[in-house]
């Protein structure tokens, strides 16, 4: 993200920027029936016999009425989270604007797409060409190619998404308030269809008050707001961890794969989303001064007070989400390293000291394997793809005791492992390839690194983004792992152009930009601070991706 103003620079605001919605038709007749089907039933029974009589509103237990102070802030700060989820989450979506039911991400197989382009079959068709411009109105921080930022926000947002809903439960059970949310008795849900009834007719049903309780559909509604969707969000969410994932392969497997997990939680910000709208509008709709006055004053009176100040706290979301804009084109580097500071640490603690052991069968193996970055255009690079890469020699320098050059046949000679493993890519597809390839651990052995030798360094013949050379740096520990490979072959066969040759890294607790592609030179250093920027890798300097990549 070189430039400040993002409608200056093609890579952000490309020509092409139609938006584009398809959805498979069979799954869009089934959706369409699942809406309809209940309310079709609700006007045979409004026609057969009338209105259903409605049951007293759902008594909550003493002590439990009212609105005090930490709820409502709860309520306000994760509102305003929420937003940014579902903002930075829509710029995240349009890196790779497909969602798909099983494990991989062959083009033609998702349910739905936002993108008005099929794939092409006439030429390298590749991740970044596929991803789209999405407007800043609608996301964060918009444009086309963020996803770097996009994933900062995201991410710091969830955290204190969670931090407080963690305490907002705990208060719910300690202060007697769980009774506003948690349904007490199975005549719940004949109440409930009796109110949604009346919705569904277009009449709207006499509603309690707010302040001491709540009507059957509005309980069961916030119940699985909190207790259902929220839960559902962050398992679904961890659940498209390279590290997690790599670790412990039953894990995903509850969602139907990693791609399963990611259109579960888009589906999750879908029903959040409609939540926020339908939830505002019936605010409005059933008493909007007193149920202002309910969540922002804590008083159950008729008074100016609760949505003047409301509109105050409305202003300041919208002012929160403006500045996040601001940092975002302006502030890059200080979000970046603010998210280290805190999911980084988190992550470190948690996902990072996880080995990856995860593996798969041949008849795992993804159809299509999304190719990605741009081909090198160096001369060296292009000399050495005409003669097959008879004539590369892999230099591997630095604080070493036994520096070496290597040509691919010696590579193959110091010992070969095969793997089949998940790849996971930061746009958001995955594939499973079979890797061969000689094992870090085996080239750090023959090289004897120095004690201060603590970050292996990785030189390509490509360029990044924004040209210059791609480069990328992984801890000696990860280089270290068994599933880490300087991988030579895909699928039984000779790493191919598009997918790297004549070697690519395999780091399998890693996202995808980690794992370089049309590798020069190797290189042991005592800290990534040494190489480029000093941020660990081409993608880090200058599209702001994740220091710690293991989520």
């Amino acid at each position: 993200m070189h430039s400040s103003r993002p409608r200056d620079n093609k890579v952000h605001f490309p020509q092409d920027r139609r938006p584009g919605l398809w959805i498979r038709p069979s799954l869009l007749i089934g959706i369409a029936a699942l809406v309809l089907l209940p309310i079709i039933i609700a006007w045979i029974q409004y026609g057969v016999s009338g209105l259903p009589a409605l049951a007293d509103p759902v008594r909550t237990f003493p002590g439990s009425s009212g609105f005090p102070l930490w709820l409502r802030m709860a309520h306000y700060i994760s509102f305003v989270l929420t937003l940014l989820l579902i903002r930075s989450g829509l710029s995240i979506l349009a890196d790779h604007p497909r969602l798909y039911r099983d494990q991989d991400c062959t083009p033609g197989s998702e349910w739905i797409r936002f993108t008005p382009l099929t794939v092409p079959t006439d030429r390298v068709w590749t991740a970044k060409d596929d991803a789209r411009y999405i407007s800043p109105l609608w996301s964060l921080p918009g444009y086309r190619h963020t996803v770097g930022v996009a994933r900062h926000w995201h991410f710091l947002s969830v955290l204190f998404w969670v931090l407080t809903g963690v305490v907002y439960v705990a208060l719910l059970f300690v202060q007697g308030h769980w009774a506003r949310l948690v349904p007490t008795y199975w005549g719940i849900l004949s109440d409930a269809w009796n109110i949604f009834v009346h919705y569904a007719t277009f009449h709207l049903p006499p509603e309690p008050d707010g302040f001491v309780a709540y009507q059957a559909l509005q309980q069961l509604t916030y119940f699985a707001v909190v207790f259902i969707m929220a839960p559902l969000s962050i398992l679904s969410g961890l659940a498209m961890s390279p590290a997690l994932d790599g670790h412990f392969a039953w894990y995903p497997r509850l969602f139907g794969g990693r791609q399963g997990a990611r259109s579960l939680h888009f589906l999750l910000m879908v029903g959040f989303s409609a939540f926020l709208v339908i939830h505002v509008a019936l605010v409005v709709a059933t008493g909007f001064v007193q149920n202002m006055n309910h969540i922002v004053m804590g008083t159950d009176t008729g008074g100016p007070a609760g949505w003047m100040l409301g509109l105050v706290g409305v202003t300041a979301a919208l002012a929160v989400l403006f500045a996040a804009y601001w940092v975002s084109w302006h502030r890059p580097r200080a979000l970046q390293l603010a998210a280290r500071r805190t999911v980084g640490a988190l992550t470190l603690r948690t996902l990072d000291p996880l080995k990856p052991v995860a593996e798969f069968g041949r008849d795992d193996i993804s159809p299509h394997f999304w190719s990605n970055g741009k081909l090198p255009t160096s001369q060296d690079w292009q000399t050495l793809l005409a003669e097959d890469f008879g004539g590369f020699r892999l230099r591997v320098s630095g604080l070493v005791d036994h520096p070496v050059e290597l040509s691919l046949d010696e590579i193959v000679a110091l010992g070969q492992h095969n793997q089949i493993t998940l790849h996971h890519c930061i746009q958001g597809w995955s594939g499973v390839a079979e890797w061969g390839g000689l094992p870090m651990s085996a080239l750090i052995d023959l090289v004897r690194p120095r004690l201060e030798a603590q970050v292996v360094v990785f030189h390509s013949f490509g360029e990044g983004l924004y040209g210059g050379e791609y480069y990328e740096t992984l801890p000696l520990a990860d280089a270290l792992h068994p599933q880490c490979l300087l991988a030579y072959e895909m699928n039984g066969e000779r790493l191919g152009a598009d997918h790297g040759a004549p070697l690519r890294l395999r780091a399998e607790n890693q996202l995808g930009y980690k794992m370089i592609k049309w590798i020069s030179s190797i290189e042991f250093v005592v800290s990534e601070k040494e190489v480029g920027q000093g941020f660990g890798g081409a993608n880090e300097d200058h599209e702001y991706f994740d220091l710690v990549p293991t989520i």
